[in-house]
C-alpha cells in the first residue's frame, strides 16, 4: 500500500490496526465460500459486515464469531442465491472492498431523493390511498418498501418531484404532503399512532424499517393473522460465571433472517461478543453471548421477556405471507395508485412490498393476502393479473433457501426448545472453524 507523505509512522500504524483485514476463500470448503474478517472491535461493526453480505444477496449457511479483548474474527459461510461457491470475481472484489472500507452504508441507501417515512393501523387499501395522494400531489415514487406486522405498517418512500424530476425542497408542498398523507394514515381510528416525517437523510432502508417498527411498538401487539405453527423459538439464559446473557433462536430459514437478528440486538443497544450460526435444510440455528453496551449482562426477568418479544418480531416482519406477485412494465405518473387500487377493489391486501424503478421500468414485487390474511382465491389473482396485465404481472414462486444437511459437529436445537451450549464450547468449536486447533471435542 503506498501511503500519503503527510502521514507519519503513527498514523499510518493507526490505520492498519483500525482497518478491518478481509479475505476471501474458495478451498477452504466444499460447498460454500469462506468470507473472513478480523479487526478492532468495535460496536456495529458486526452489523456493517452481515449487512454487506445480504446487500449482495448472498445466503449466509453458517457464521462464528469470536470476540478477544478488543479484537474480533467473524467468519462467514456464504453462497449465492442458488446455493453455489461464490465464483464472480466482481463479487469477490466487491466484498473485499465494502468490507475492508466498514463503515458501509452506500448499498440499499437511495440518495438524492426525498425521504417519507410512514407508520400506522394497517388496513385494507391504505398502500392505495398513500400512493394515490402521493400522484395527485405530482410526487414520483422511485423506490420504496413496506412491512405490515401485527395490525402495524411501516413505510419507507423515496420520490421526486414529477415535474423537476430533483428532491422535493419546497417547504409548503412538504407541509401539504405531510398533512394528507397523516389524515390517511389516521383514517377513522388511530389519531394517536399515525406518523409520517420526510428528510432528505441516506439512510440504509431495512434497518431504518426495523427501527421504525421497534419505536412503534409492534413487538407489542397481538398477532391479527394466525401463524402456521412454526412460530420462532426464542430463549435468554444468563452465564453469569462468565458475564453474558446467551440467546438462541430456532426457526425457518429465510433470506436475510441474521441481518434482521443482528440488527435488533445492535438497535437495542447490545453488543454480541461470540456467536454460532447454522442453517441445515429450511431450519435456522443462532445462539448469540450478548451484554449491554457498558458491559453488563441482562439483568431482570422482564428485560428477557422483552429481547425475546423483540426478536421474534424482527424475524416475523419480514415473513412472506400471501401470494407473490412481480410487476415488471414501463414506469409512468400514478402507476403505483393504479395497481394498488386494482389490488383494494378485488378484496386483495399488500402485506409486503419492495418497489424500485430502473431506468423507464418499474420492477415492483407485492405479496397479497384476501381482506383477513388467508390465502388469496387464484381465481382473483388471475382476474387481477388480466386487468392490470398478464404479461406484466406475474405470479412467482417464494425462492427456496439452499442449504446443505448439518454437518455432525453442528448444534441442534430439539423440538421442545433451545440448546444452551457452555462459552467454552463455543469457543473451542470457533478455533476449530477458524482452523487454528485441530479438534475441539
Amino acid at each position: 500500500m503506498e501511503w500519503p507523505s503527510y502521514l507519519d509512522e503513527y498514523e499510518k500504524l493507526v490505520i492498519r490496526m483500525t482497518t478491518p483485514r478481509v479475505m476471501v476463500d474458495n478451498a477452504g470448503c466444499a460447498n460454500a465460500t469462506r468470507v473472513m474478517i478480523d479487526s478492532a472491535r468495535k460496536h456495529e461493526i458486526l452489523l456493517e459486515a452481515v449487512q454487506v453480505l445480504t446487500d449482495l444477496n448472498l445466503s449466509i449457511k453458517k457464521a462464528y464469531v469470536s470476540s478477544d479483548g478488543r479484537w474480533f474474527m467473524d467468519v462467514f459461510h456464504v453462497t449465492d442465491i442458488h446455493g453455489n461457491k461464490l465464483t464472480d470475481e466482481s463479487v469477490i472484489n466487491c466484498i473485499e472492498k465494502s468490507l475492508g472500507t466498514i463503515p458501509y452504508t452506500e448499498s440499499k441507501c437511495v440518495k438524492g431523493l426525498t425521504a417519507l417515512e410512514l407508520t400506522g393501523t394497517d388496513r385494507l387499501g391504505l398502500l392505495s390511498e398513500v400512493f394515490a395522494v402521493l400522484a395527485d400531489l405530482q410526487c414520483n415514487v422511485v423506490d420504496s418498501t413496506v412491512w405490515t406486522h401485527n395490525g402495524r405498517i411501516a413505510s419507507l418512500i423515496y420520490v421526486k418531484d414529477c415535474g423537476s424530476g430533483s428532491p422535493i425542497e419546497d417547504s409548503q408542498k412538504i407541509d401539504r404532503i405531510e398533512s394528507r398523507l397523516r389524515n390517511v394514515l389516521k383514517g377513522d381510528n388511530d389519531i394517536r399512532s399515525a406518523k409520517t416525517s420526510i428528510s432528505m437523510a441516506v439512510t440504509h432502508t431495512e434497518r431504518r424499517l426495523h427501527q421504525m417498527m421497534f419505536a412503534d411498538r409492534d413487538y407489542e401487539r397481538k398477532p391479527i393473522i394466525k401463524t402456521n405453527g412454526d412460530s420462532p423459538v426464542v430463549t435468554v439464559q444468563n452465564c453469569l460465571e462468565r458475564g453474558y446473557s446467551v440467546v438462541n433462536i430456532q426457526c425457518k430459514d429465510r433470506t436475510k433472517l441474521l441481518f434482521d437478528v443482528i440488527c435488533t440486538l445492535t438497535d437495542m443497544q447490545y453488543i454480541v461478543f461470540h456467536a454460532t450460526i447454522n442453517a441445515a435444510g429450511d431450519r435456522a440455528y443462532q445462539e448469540f453471548f450478548i451484554r449491554h453496551t457498558d458491559g453488563t449482562p441482562i439483568s431482570s426477568e422482564a428485560e428477557k421477556q422483552r429481547v425475546i418479544l423483540c426478536l421474534q418480531a424482527a424475524i416475523n416482519r419480514r415473513a412472506s405471507e400471501g401470494v407473490r406477485l412481480e410487476l415488471c412494465t414501463g414506469d409512468r405518473q400514478g402507476l403505483l395508485a393504479d395497481v394498488t387500487r386494482t389490488f383494494r377493489e378485488n378484496g386483495l391486501n399488500v402485506t409486503r412490498a419492495e418497489i424500485s424503478t430502473t431506468s423507464d421500468t418499474a420492477l415492483n414485487v407485492f405479496y397479497v393476502t384476501d381482506t383477513i390474511g388467508n390465502p388469496a382465491d387464484p381465481q382473483i389473482i388471475e382476474g387481477v393479473r388480466q386487468r392490470i396485465g398478464l404479461s406484466s404481472l406475474k405470479v412467482k414462486e417464494l425462492p427456496l433457501i439452499h442449504h446443505q444437511k448439518a454437518e455432525r459437529d453442528e448444534p441442534t436445537v430439539g423440538a421442545g426448545g433451545a440448546v444452551l451450549l457452555s462459552l467454552g464450547s463455543l469457543l473451542r468449536r470457533n478455533l476449530y472453524n477458524l482452523g487454528l486447533i485441530r479438534s475441539y471435542s
